[in-house]
């Protein structure tokens, strides 16, 4: 029998479970890469709970903290934001195939710098760097920050971004940069500001 996942409630909670194993599927090595949501998963598409499930079971299918961190956006609109859960009764089930072919619709247009995705060298280590037909993609590891990079009117155009819960980016923070400035100068002070616009954890300065 293949990898599939069988989601149900329990007490009102989502749980995830592996088959053919029968173990389940905890939010906890996924919190690694992400912390998102450290109560649980959730399915849908509000809400920080679908990221956790989206980044977990990408990990704890392919074991690859690459694959999940870069992907698990856009798993959670294609996949995850399609799953119902919503009573006791109800469940979902969802196939390794599945997971495969959904995938393959999502990095059909990615193409991995030549480092493999990994850090950028100008760039902290939290960020991975993925190139599109049209644009360049800075990606930060434990936050839901991305920074666009494409043509603009009047040279090049980078964008912070956050996606949560929304159904379009909303941007954060912006530069405009001319053919001749400094391209990576301008990514690396969005970069600060997606430092500036995260809280310190409770107890630290």
């Amino acid at each position: 029998m293949t990898t599939a996942y069988l989601g149900r409630r329990r007490q009102g909670d989502l749980v995830v479970t592996r088959l053919p194993e029968y173990t389940e599927l905890t939010p906890d090595r996924s919190l690694g890469l992400v912390t998102h949501s450290p109560s649980g998963f959730d399915v849908g598409y509000r809400g920080s709970g679908p990221a956790q499930l989206a980044c977990g079971l990408l990990l704890d299918y392919y074991n690859d903290a690459q694959v999940a961190r870069e992907h698990y956006i856009a798993f959670r609109n294609r996949v995850i934001s399609q799953l119902e859960c919503d009573g006791p009764a109800a469940c979902w089930h969802l196939t390794g195939e599945e997971i495969d072919a959904a995938m393959a619709t999502i990095t059909d247009d990615v193409i991995a710098l030549p480092d493999g995705g990994g850090p950028s060298p100008s760039l902290p280590e939290n960020w991975r760097t993925v190139t599109r037909p049209d644009r360049q993609v800075f990606q930060r590891a434990d936050r839901d920050h991305y920074i666009v990079l494409g043509e603009g009117a009047d040279g090049w155009l980078a964008v912070l971004c956050s996606q949560g819960d929304r159904a379009y980016p909303a941007p954060l923070a912006s530069r405009m940069v001319s053919d001749d400035a400094d391209v990576e100068q301008a990514i690396r002070d969005l970069v600060d500001e997606s430092n500036d616009l995260i809280e310190p954890p409770e107890g630290e300065c």
